[in-house]
């Protein structure tokens, strides 16, 4: 396998919905004893709300809110044809509520701690050859299991909750196209299963990109559709237990990645959302030290 490939594939950081909004998996596959391990660190703000029926200024309560998230990512291939796939982020949520709204409220500025525990498996059906490339079918399926002691109570503090405390098993069916000069495009959809009131929702990916020997780039399209049976903030149904809201999003963003020397390198990312549902407007940015072998 070249270089790049090997590289690329420790690069596309599994961060948590509320950051960056990627998926946990890529359309690249590890070959046999091969692995990465990527340390990022991501950060967005936001100051407005997608809510219903439209976009307000201003956060509830908390005005404006930051989140920072640390994150330890590995992918390691069992065999040429099956990967499997583990993360574990950090996340600190700050607000920016006055100190006369804190102290009425119960309320507090910020709540940090590890999130949720992700391990997936991606399998690879079929290697297909096409006269300039080829491409791959691949089936992923994996777990997100709460481990931090975050709560998600009901009340205005989980507006800036790093978690829903939701037990996840996510299916996904990935096609991946790689052409002989460096160009690929990638393609994902798949459903969602949530626990503790959290609406199930189905997933979706496209990427381009162009993987060389000293660059990577690509450019991605990710959305999220919830279940209709979600409610939307205070609106009919709404009773203060924010994990049960219906998030619906749009999120545009591209990732770089640069090998420096002797399977170490560097990302870099932006993201924003162009359209949404129950969540901050938020951009976001994210770096990563990635070690393949």
């Amino acid at each position: 396998m070249n270089l790049n490939l090997r590289l690329i594939t420790g690069l596309l950081l599994m961060l948590p919905v509320l950051m960056i909004a990627q998926s946990p998996v890529s359309g690249f596959m590890k070959a046999k004893g091969e692995g990465s391990f990527t340390l990022s660190f991501s950060s967005e703000e936001y100051d407005e709300v997608f809510l219903v029926p439209q976009k307000v200024n201003g956060v509830p309560v908390f005005n404006e809110v930051q989140t920072t998230s640390y994150s330890l990512y590995g992918e390691y291939g069992l065999t040429d044809d099956l990967d499997i796939v583990v993360n574990l982020p950090y996340i600190k949520a700050e607000g920016e509520a006055t100190a006369e709204t804190l102290a009425n409220n119960g309320l507090t500025n910020e709540v940090k701690g590890f999130q949720d525990l992700s391990v997936y498996g991606k399998y690879r059906i079929t290697n297909v050859k096409t006269p300039k490339g080829s491409i791959d079918l691949i089936a992923a399926a994996g777990v997100e299991l709460p481990v931090g002691d975050y709560s998600e109570d009901p009340g205005f503090q989980s507006i800036i909750a790093i978690g829903n405390r939701s037990t996840d098993i996510t299916g996904l069916a990935i096609a991946s196209y790689k052409n002989d000069s460096g160009f690929f495009a990638t393609g994902q959809m798949g459903y969602s299963l949530r626990s503790n009131d959290v609406p199930n929702a189905l997933l979706s990916e496209f990427k381009l990109g162009y993987a060389a020997d000293m660059f990577y780039l690509d450019a991605y399209v990710a959305n999220q559709l919830s279940d209709k049976d979600g409610v939307d903030i205070f609106g009919e149904g709404f009773t203060g237990f924010f994990p049960a809201t219906r998030v619906n999003y749009t999120r545009l963003g591209f990732t770089a990645y640069v090998p420096l020397y002797r399977g170490i390198g560097v990302s870099g990312g932006y993201s924003t959302y162009v359209n949404g549902r129950n969540l901050g407007d938020s951009d976001g940015y994210n770096w990563g030290l990635t070690y393949s072998f």
